[in-house]
């Protein structure tokens, strides 16, 4: 699941968002789905304290070395991470990791670093999923995919209600890719 870690946003908003994340992060254990986050903070964190509440496994890619640059340099927690990778590559290169790491790339809103994790995801020819109504790279993706289209197998989701998207990114796992099997 990537997201939004840092966002100042007003109190309305703030609160719907808080919904959708933790509904996400619900949908994610009801389907008995493995978690993987950027271990920090904001929104993904909310996805993951969701998720882990309802019996979720939640795995974090971090950018540190080790847990004393991921707490004291980065600043992130540690508390709600079942594990925790400590990858050393820093933003970008955790990006990577996390995003080769995942079946299905989830957006909640999300700024300059999810959307490096977008290009990479779609680079990669991922099944993604953007929770609508959420704002950033969540709702930009169809301006993003139509002004830079590049066919690259990637199938991309839309959706307000976080399990019909869930349940969508799902189904498209199971269907083959451009050029893969039968």
């Amino acid at each position: 699941m990537m997201g939004s870690a840092g966002d100042t946003l007003p109190e309305g908003v703030r609160e719907e968002l808080r919904a959708k994340a933790e509904e996400l992060g619900r949908a994610v254990a009801a389907r008995g789905l493995v978690l993987l986050t950027g271990a920090t903070t904001g929104l993904p964190r909310l996805v993951a304290g969701a998720a882990r509440a309802a019996g979720a496994l939640h795995v974090g890619v971090s950018p540190a070395v080790s847990e004393r640059e991921h707490t004291q340099v980065f600043q992130y927690p540690t508390d709600n991470c079942d594990l925790i990778v400590y990858t050393g590559f820093g933003l970008k290169g955790r990006n990577v990791v996390l995003v080769r790491s995942c079946d299905v790339v989830v957006f909640v809103r999300g700024s300059m670093g999810a959307l490096n994790e977008f290009t990479i995801a779609h680079d990669e020819g991922r099944v993604i999923g953007c929770l609508t109504g959420t704002g950033g790279v969540a709702d930009e993706a169809p301006h993003l995919l139509r002004a830079f289209p590049k066919d690259t197998g990637a199938r991309v989701f839309h959706d307000d209600d976080p399990a019909r998207l869930l349940d969508a990114c799902l189904g498209a796992l199971s269907q083959p890719v451009r050029g893969e099997g039968g």
